[in-house]
Parts: C-alpha cells; structure tokens; sequence
C-alpha cells in the first residue's frame, strides 16, 4: 500500500518511502538544532551569571578590606582578617575558571601576609604559601602569576621550591620591575618609611634582580637602587650599619661596573657614605685600638686624641654649640655631622696676656657650618663662653674660656658624631658632693625637724620619658603603639604619686612629645642638682616571645643582651658598644656606682612584687649593667628602668592600659622609698611621711 499526504490543493497524489523518511528527518534536524541553540544561550547566560556574580563578590571583598586597612583599631582583632580573606576565597570558589579566580587568590594571600606580620604565627604563613602556590599553579598565564612568585621570594619559599610551582621562572627584568614598584609605594608612604623592614624588603627585591642576572643589563641599576635605600634608612635609623651597607654596595657597583653612569653615580654618592680608612667592622684601628680609646680624662695639661691611621673621605660640617650649666657644673657640646677626629689642649693661664685660662679643641678635616652661631655667651661660675672659628683650611677650632675649674672630662658619642666636654667646679668639704654635707644647728632639734634635713639628700628626683619627637622609639606589637607615647604616660603617672607619697620635688626632661638628646638629658639632671635619675623606657625584641621586667645601671655590658638593648637606646650599632670600653673606664671612677646599683635593686624588686599581685606571667629579668649614652657622666644614682617588651602582644596591651601603668609606677615608688630608708632610716619620721 502507498502512503499518501494531502496536497495544498485538496487533491490526493503519492508519496514514496524516501520522501517520507526525509520529511521526518528534516523535522528532527531542524528540533535539534533549537534545542543545541538554547543550551548554548543558557550556558552562556549561566558563565555569565557566574561571571557577574563573582565581580560583585570581589567588590565586596575589596570594600571590606579597604575598611580593615583605613581602621587601626579593627586590624588588632583577627577575626577581622580571616573575614575579609574569606570573601575573596569566595571569589576563586564561586567561579574557578573566570576572571576574577586569580585576583581574589592574590588578595587573599595578600591579607594571610599581613596577618602572619602582626600575629606572628606560622600557620598564617604558611597559608599564604599556599594560597600563593595554588594561583601559580593553576593561572600560570595570569598576570598575577609573578606578583605570587615575588611575594614567596618575600616569603623566605626559595628556589625550586617556588619554581615547581610555576610554569617559568621569572625573569631579572621582571623581578627588577617588581622592586621598582615596592620602591615607588615605599617612598609614596610616609607612614611606611618609619617601619625597617619595609626598607629591608625593597632592599632584598632590588638583591634579588641583581644576583638573577649578576652581568645582565639591569644589574647595576639595581645594586646602585640597593645602596640608594640603604642611605634612605640610614637617614631614618642613624644606625652606622646603614651607612656601613651603602658603601659596600656602592664600592662593588664601582668595581664590577667602573664604565657604566650607575659607577659614576656611585662615585659621587660615596663620598658622603665611605667609613673611615684604617678600621674594620668591629670599630678597631690597623693595630687593634679601640676608637673609642680615645677618651682621656684631664686636669691640666695637653690631651690629644688625634687619630693618625684614619682618612676620612670628605669634611665633617661642625653644626652647633649647645650648653647646660649650673654653678658647680657645665656641660658644653660640639655638634658635627659626621665622625672624624679631634685633639684638645688645656692652655696655662698667662697674667701678662690678661686673658682668662683656655681649652681649646680641634675638630680635624672639618669645616665651620653656615648658621653655626661662632661666639655662644655662657658666663656661669666656671666658663665665660665658647667660641668656634675656621683655624686652619680642614680644622675646625672651638675655644672654651675658663673662669674657674676643678676637672674636666672630654669623650665622644656616635650617631650623630658630638663631642661632649664635662666641666666641674670645686668640691665642698674635702672633695664631697654638697647633697651628701649636712650642717647641724646649734641647740635643740625635734626628730621630725632633723630627719626632714637629712631627707634633703633624696630631696629631687628627674624622671626621664625616653624618646620623643623625631625618636619614636620602639614599635609596639600593635599598630600605631610606640614607645616615646607609652613612657611619657608612665612617666607623668610617676610623677604625681612622687609628689603625692614621697614629697619630693620631681623634674621631667620632657613632658610632652619632643625630641630631647641623650646627652641633654644627663644634662638637665645634673644642672639641677637632682638626688636620683630614673630613665623610662620599654625593651623590644625581634622575637615577639620575649617579655619581662629589667632594670640597669651604668656600667660595661656583661652580656649580649644587655650588648643589644644598650645598642637601641644609644639608638646605635651592637658593634659600636664595644667602643665605649674605654669611655666607661674613665667615666666610672666619679659615678655611684654601689649607689645606682642599691637603687637599681630595690626598684626592681619593687615593681616585680607590685606587678606577681595583680597579673600572670611576669617575668623578673633582673638587673643588668650596660654602656647607656643617656646615663653617661650622671653625678647622681641613676638608672634606667625597661618597664615591658612593647613588641610582646600581651605586654604591649599591658602597657598602654592605665592599671598596669598605675601597679607599674607603684612599684618604683616602692622601690625609691627602700632606697631613701636604707640611706635614712628615720625617713618615715617625717611629718606626712612616705606613704605605702
């Protein structure tokens, strides 16, 4: 039988299997390809949903984040972190294969970085390993890609260990780039420029262009940026070392590259970096003397200190004459800019020249500064005045006129270079401090009338805030804590309950945030008269771990961790403390020693004791000796006090929190009233008394 289909015009006529089977055939195509038309609309609708859905994902990871870095206060809480790291995980979740996987990667390693910075934990770490490793791996074309590679270089992940990882290593162009732009946001940043190891972390970028392509065109460029942020952080640290790495990276440049306008560069920038011939690392000349060797204390007579075996590169600038003085003391200081050296002389006084008695210094391969104020007018008890003049083409004298003297002691410090010169009048009674002579009215005395005189002996006490303006100190484990801050608090808290429990008069070298220098501070305790000097600060440590209480006194470091806290409040190199030997040798014969360590001991003492009553874990570090600027030539019991590690996260909140403060200051006055009892033991005798 034939199939048959109706024609458009009613008429029947018929069709063959063939023409039927085509039919149906066409029909089927033609469904086929609208179906494969509508899964591949809704396929794509779909990647784009996901696409869009992931950009706005990312907008608002990047909206948390700007909100954690413009907030202070909320970077100190980690949840606040892992929230923000969650939401771009989210984006590389949502969409592995879009656009923004790669980025929301990047960033959220970015952020385990930063928070492995504050938290210190290796987890944190090692998170950002591996979020970094996963990008690498899986968008070896993204752009990100080699932002990843330069962040675990960062990192400490070195080698083969980054590159089988990656799909190539990258090359010193690009790793030269990449410094380049860690340079560019560190200059932009002031805030940044007062952290070191944003310094050290440009400094390491440009290393690593340079030794991946040691002959390449880029390596003197980069060894001449190398050096260039070594000068930048020298400036910022006034550590020697700073300056000590510039050079030797400047010299290399010079010798590897002598023909290239980096050389050129490097010449001419050297001249003010270059470290003084004749001396190695340790601060020791050809024959082993100690720089700091020096020093000589004098009476009468010619005193030179000239350094024969050193040939410093280019002249130092003599900047200022500063002063403090009393009656029986004056302390005259010799600013310049740069180490070099010098030699004094005590000249006789001659009647028939009619002029006063002299000591004169010579500042060798100086010059006179263009502001310095050539005569500065003193006319105290003992100098008339001091005048500075251009004495030869590379000597810088300065004149100091004498109206009376009984001793005199001159001794360098570092960083920047000053002279200081020492000058006393003459010893009372037999050569004794006059705080130590007490003279008995005749007649009758009531036992609270005669211990009020003897008390006379601890009668003033200075309180120094280290630190301050320009000096900010220690970084504190949390953000925008510093030192200079948290001991000009402690220090004005201290001060009250002196006055208020001990009745004694106290001055403070600062009271708010100024820059003081450590010779000024010694200064102003000894012009005063004061009885006692307590210098406050807070200890730091690379190692977060570290925490405790100590106190010092002057003396040659015993140990290297009293090596280390000397070298950072002398604001110093470690390597420099060992120049100070000598120093101390002559310097300690007149300080009270046996005194400052008594009250050194009951300080201590006492603040451990407050603290062990009210917290856990405190830490009794003792009491140490150690080579301080800010004690050097202190005619009083003086100590410095490193109240707690500022860069420990449970003592850095400590110490910013008004309680500690309180115990903390509690425990000093403990200590001074033991101090004042020992020395005078009818001090309680006194009418309102010492308190408890």
């Amino acid at each position: 039988m034939q199939n048959i289909s109706r024609h458009d015009s009613g008429l029947l006529k018929p069709v063959t299997p063939i023409a039927a089977f085509l039919r149906v055939s066409h029909k089927f195509t033609a469904l086929t390809v609208i179906m494969i038309l509508c899964l591949g609309l809704t396929m794509a609708g779909t990647a784009f949903a996901k696409s869009m859905d992931a950009q706005d994902k990312y907008y608002e990871a990047e909206r948390c984040n700007l909100n954690l870095q413009k907030n202070r206060g909320r970077q100190k809480y980690r949840d606040a972190w892992l929230k923000c790291i969650t939401k771009y995980k989210a984006v590389y979740r949502h969409d592995p294969r879009g656009p923004w996987a790669a980025v929301g990667l990047y960033r959220a390693g970015q952020l385990y970085a930063q928070l492995y910075r504050r938290s210190g934990r290796t987890s944190d770490k090692q998170a950002a390993i591996e979020t970094f490793k996963l990008l690498v791996n899986q968008y070896p074309k993204s752009a990100y890609r080699l932002k990843a590679i330069a962040v675990l270089h960062n990192l400490g992940v070195k080698g083969s260990s980054v590159y089988k990882f990656a799909a190539k290593k990258p090359s010193a162009e690009e790793l030269f780039k990449a410094a380049a732009r860690a340079r560019k946001r560190l200059m932009a940043s002031s805030s940044r420029q007062k952290y070191r190891d944003k310094w050290l972390a440009c400094i390491k970028a440009y290393d690593k262009a340079y030794k991946a392509a040691p002959n390449g065109p880029r390596a003197a460029e980069a060894l001449f940026e190398k050096a260039r942020l070594y000068e930048g952080l020298y400036a910022k640290s006034l550590r020697l070392a700073d300056k000590q790495a510039a050079d030797r990276v400047y010299g290399l440049l010079v010798n590897r590259f002598p023909t290239t306008i980096w050389a050129t560069k490097a010449r001419s920038a050297r001249q003010g970096t270059k470290p003084k011939a004749g001396y190695n690392s340790r601060g020791t000349g050809k024959n082993g003397d100690q720089v700091a060797s020096l020093i000589a204390v004098g009476s009468s007579g010619v005193h030179s200190v000239s350094r024969k075996d050193q040939k410093p590169s280019g002249r130092a600038t003599v900047a200022s004459i500063r002063y403090w003085s009393n009656p029986n003391y004056t302390r005259v200081v010799i600013d310049s800019d740069r180490e070099t050296d010098y030699s004094y002389r005590l000249l006789k006084q001659d009647p028939n020249l009619k002029k006063p008695r002299r000591l004169y210094i010579d500042v060798r391969n100086s010059r006179l500064g263009r502001n310095i104020q050539r005569h500065v007018a003193i006319n105290d008890e003992l100098l008339l005045d001091a005048r500075a003049a251009q004495y030869a083409a590379d000597t810088v004298r300065v004149v100091v006129d004498i109206k009376s003297y009984s001793h005199y002691k001159i001794f360098p410090l570092k960083n920047p270079f000053r002279i200081v010169v020492d000058v006393w009048g003459q010893r009372r009674s037999g050569g004794k401090e006059p705080a130590l002579v007490f003279s008995l009215p005749k007649g009758k005395m009531s036992k609270g009338a005669l211990a009020k005189q003897l008390a006379l002996r601890v009668g003033k006490i200075v309180i120094d805030p280290g630190h301050g303006g320009k000096d900010y100190g220690a970084p504190g484990y949390y953000r925008g804590v510093h030192e200079k801050y948290v001991v000009l608090k402690i220090a004005k808290r201290l001060k009250r309950k002196i006055e208020d429990q001990l009745h004694c008069q106290v001055i403070m070298t600062r009271t708010d945030d100024r820059y003081l220098t450590l010779e000024e501070r010694t200064a102003i305790a000894n012009t005063r008269n004061a009885d006692l000097f307590i210098s406050i600060h807070t200890n730091a440590a690379r190692d977060k771990r570290a925490y405790g209480v100590e106190t010092y006194i002057l003396n040659l470091a015993t140990n290297d961790e009293a090596i280390r806290v000397a070298a950072m409040e002398n604001m110093t190199s470690t390597k420099n403390i060992s120049d100070l030997d000598s120093i101390m040798e002559s310097l300690m014969q007149n300080v009270k020693v046996n005194e400052s360590a008594r009250l050194a001991n009951y300080v201590q003492k006492g603040i451990v004791r407050r603290l062990k009553k009210r917290y856990t874990r405190i830490k009794n570090k003792g009491v140490n000796q150690a080579p301080f600027y800010v004690l050097l030539g202190a005619e009083m019991p003086a100590v410095l006090v490193e109240t707690s590690f500022i860069s420990n996260p449970r003592e850095c909140k400590r110490l910013n929190d008004p309680k500690y403060q309180d115990v903390l200051c509690q425990g000093i006055i403990e200590g001074i009233k033991r101090y004042m009892q020992e020395i005078n033991p009818t001090i309680l005798a006194r009418p309102g008394g010492a308190k408890d």
